[in-house]
């Protein structure tokens, strides 16, 4: 046998531990973020018993490895080297993809990746082989591959999406009208009852979803399933007085709930969902053992269709590199910030730009709800909206608390439990991302101040979910054409461009800029968010001032491409301020605990710098239209007063710039003074342009364009001294409240 396949070996070995790290990194969200975004515990604590959940759950996992070996191809029709090539060509494409989705914080369904890209490696292997028969033709192609998952999953996308929605706004809607969110007084009294029924729903999954391989055949689990209604209520009654003798003692049932629900889907997880990770890997390996005991890398691979037991050893090692993917990845914690700030309760927290279908569905929900105002009396109105009133009795600033945590992790038990039982292919990530988002809907985070964001923002991940079907298919198509057609040449290219990848992904160092960005956008400390404000007040008058003169220069010498890039330029200064305008209010709420005087002059820094990086674009912007729709350039006369005010311009930005990196503020009214004299001379310009279009001596979209740089000329000088003055007033009460 070749030393080649050893290799492919162990290159899939390789590819099967960062596997494990991008999957878990992925799939992390599923079982965390119920516990971390309503803070029930340490993070310490939270971490501890997802890993005895994972452990457990690996260890039950042997029963679908014959997902890899069989689910989506009859191996018995493919050669050795055929199935080594095509398992080569799934877990490239895989890994690219998985990562692709982690490093954009998008949480996605590893089941759906795993399963198109086998059926995409496949049918570009079965393409080769029909190719090479003269007694096969493109028909032939069903003989090969297993459609029939292929279809599964994607009803199963449809599914999950619209019962998880549906499912988590009905119940976090009865909960929290009975609960409301002052819920101390009505959890002494029901909680037990009512974490009890969560708590039975928890353990009905941990049965029949994560432990179903363990426990499958065994007397109880068949006599529970033909008594199921009974069965669950013994449990639930037993689960109740359990959780009510431990309230006696004070204890927080909710907090033990919700470490339950965690454990569970940590459970499920590693018990069903390992498969995705390793699954090819050891298929691969089963394969190369079949052949290396013959000798024959021509032999048909139907042994793999068999029930072939799991390596114990490669499942503990799977399992302990997911525990350290788990307690180090950043990765995760970034990927579950995508739904923490889609379901938090903060209407500032989410940053994601409207779209037209989210604006026409939150319209839609609105005229919705005056039918509903005015069939309902207003007395009963009145109570259902005192259940709704906001107030955070755990002050723990978490997004969300403790009882929609306790919703979402019973609905998604209970839906995947229910679904495993019924054999009906509903994806975890799906059902718990649709169920987070459907309570927070019931929970009213989503008002009218960030429904559309949201929806937008929800919108993006299941365009997503789409995506990963087609894109993961399309990979693997493309990169097992080119493994099965180029041989060696191909295949030692392929393994280094993607090793290259996950390296530049994975382990390469930020440069120190995208280091300071990324800790801008996600410190939410008060004292790192006052730093980072005052660096990005410096580094954006900075930045404005090079755009707007190479801006005005550009124009006068028509030179698109120059002008293309200012308008990029403008475009990401404006937005990332109006990203900090619109988030604010974390930061904000925490200044106010300090001193009121400095949150009064940190909103009015960001409002000012907004509005200078809003004046820029509003000249970046209709210059490059002018010029990409070649109409003609300035006069010489508007030429030369352009040039004479851009020098004014420089010199107070020059003057403004040194006082904010100094933090000497003792020339401020020379500033003043300077704004004045611009302020004459752009009127004076103004005055003469009219002039010049009375006397028809101009163009008029020359004019146009003339007249509006002006004004926001005039516009951005005046912010950007005012954003001096607010910048002075806001350090000195930064260090007076500090001093005390």
């Amino acid at each position: 046998m070749s030393e080649i396949y050893t290799v492919i070996v162990v290159i899939l070995g390789i590819l099967a531990v960062s596997g494990l790290f991008v999957g878990v990194t992925n799939d992390a969200v599923n079982f965390l973020n119920s516990a971390i975004g309503s803070r029930a515990a340490s993070m310490k604590t939270i971490l501890s018993v997802a890993s005895v959940g994972i452990i457990i759950g690996v260890l039950t996992s042997s029963g679908m490895m014959e997902v890899a070996r069989s689910g989506m191809f009859n191996p018995g029709l493919f050669t050795f080297h055929e199935v080594m090539i095509l398992y080569l060509g799934v877990m490239f494409a895989n890994i690219i993809l998985l990562d692709l989705y982690n490093s954009l914080g998008l949480p996605t369904s590893t089941t759906v990746s795993l399963i198109f890209c086998l059926l995409g490696s496949a049918i570009a292997v079965s393409i080769f082989k029909i190719s090479g028969d003269a007694s096969l033709s493109i028909a032939s192609l069903g003989e090969f591959i297993n459609t029939s998952r292929a279809l599964g999953i994607v009803s199963a996308i449809l599914l999950s999406v619209v019962i998880a929605f549906t499912c988590g706004t009905i119940v976090m809607y009865i909960s929290r009208t009975i609960f409301s969110f002052r819920y101390t007084a009505m959890l002494r009294r029901l909680g037990a009852f009512w974490c009890g029924a969560s708590l039975t729903a928890i353990v009905y999954f941990a049965l029949f979803k994560g432990l179903k391989n363990l426990l499958s055949g065994h007397p109880a689990i068949l006599w529970i399933g033909d008594h199921l209604l009974f069965s669950l209520f013994v449990c639930w009654i037993i689960c109740s007085l359990l959780l009510w003798f431990i309230q006696l003692f004070k204890v927080n049932i909710l907090r033990i709930t919700i470490l339950s629900g965690t454990f569970a889907l940590a459970l499920a997880f590693a018990g069903n969902d390992l498969v995705n990770f390793i699954g090819v890997p050891v298929a691969s390996f089963d394969a190369y053992r079949i052949a290396h005991a013959t000798g024959d890398t021509g032999m048909l691979m139907g042994a793999l269709a068999e029930n072939i037991p799991a390596n114990m050893t490669f499942l503990l090692i799977a399992g302990l590199i997911m525990l350290v993917t788990l307690w180090t990845s950043k990765k995760a914690m970034h990927v579950s910030q995508t739904e923490l700030k889609l379901a938090s309760q903060d209407e500032g927290s989410t940053q994601a730009n409207s779209s037209i279908f989210s604006r026409t569905v939150v319209r839609i929900a609105m005229q919705g709800k005056w039918l509903i105002d005015r069939v309902l009396p207003a007395s009963v109105q009145a109570r259902i909206e005192r259940r709704f009133e906001f107030e955070d009795i755990e002050h723990s600033g978490a997004p969300f608390d403790m009882i929609r945590a306790t919703v979402n992790l019973t609905t998604s038990a209970m839906l995947i439990a229910m679904a495993t039982s019924l054999k009906l292919p509903l994806s975890t990530t799906y059902v718990c991302f649709m169920v987070a988002m459907g309570s927070s809907l019931a929970d009213r985070a989503w008002g009218r101040e960030s429904a559309v964001y949201r929806i937008a923002g929800v919108m993006t991940v299941i365009m997503g979910w789409f995506v990963t079907a087609l894109g993961g298919f399309i990979i693997a198509f493309v990169v097992g054409l080119i493994l099965i057609y180029g041989g060696t040449v191909a295949f030692v290219i392929v393994t280094v461009l993607c090793g290259w990848m996950l390296y530049h992904s994975n382990f390469k160092r930020k440069t120190s800029t995208e280091e300071a960005q990324e800790g801008t956008a996600a410190n939410e400390e008060v004292v790192d968010e006052i730093r980072s404000l005052r660096e990005e007040v410096e580094h954006t008058m900075l930045r404005a001032t090079k755009i707007y003169d190479r801006t005005l220069i550009a124009t006068m010498k028509e030179n698109r491409s120059e002008l293309q890039a200012m308008v990029k330029e403008a475009n990401s200064l404006f937005y990332h301020s109006r990203d900090r305008k619109y988030t604010l209010m974390p930061t904000l709420k925490k200044l106010q605990h300090v001193d009121i005087y400095t949150a009064h002059y940190y909103v009015q820094v960001v409002d000012y710098l907004n509005e200078v990086t809003k004046a820029l674009l509003h000249i970046a912007r209709p210059a490059f239209d002018h010029i990409d729709n070649c109409h003609e350039g300035f006069s010489q006369e508007e030429t030369r007063d352009l040039m004479d005010i851009n020098d004014d311009v420089e010199e107070i930005n020059r003057s403004i710039n040194t006082m904010l990196r100094s933090g000497d503020f003792t020339e401020l009214e020379s500033v003043l003074e300077m704004r004045d004299d611009l302020f004459g001379r752009i009127s004076e310009a103004m005055l003469a342009e009219l002039s010049r279009i009375d006397a028809s001596k101009t163009n008029t979209r020359a004019s146009m364009l003339y007249l509006t740089i002006l004004s926001e000329t005039k516009n951005m000088v005046l912010q950007s001294r005012n954003l001096l003055k607010s910048q002075e007033y806001f350090l000195k009460h930064r260090d007076e409240a500090q001093q005390k």
